[in-house]
């Protein structure tokens, strides 16, 4: 491998750590309603749902 190649490399890794990161902590923080869970006032459509 070369040069640029790791370089490259190392940056992908360094961003698909970041986001790891921000989901876990969003995660931990309750920040997501994960999968359907019939919770629809945490779904984001739920505002358009209820414009209809």
């Amino acid at each position: 491998m070369n040069a640029g190649t790791i370089i490259v490399l190392l940056v992908l890794l360094c961003v698909v750590g970041l986001i790891v990161r921000k989901i876990v902590r969003d995660k931990k923080a309750g920040n997501t309603c994960g999968s359907c869970g019939g919770n629809c006032s945490c779904c984001s459509g739920a505002a358009e749902q209820k414009l209809k």
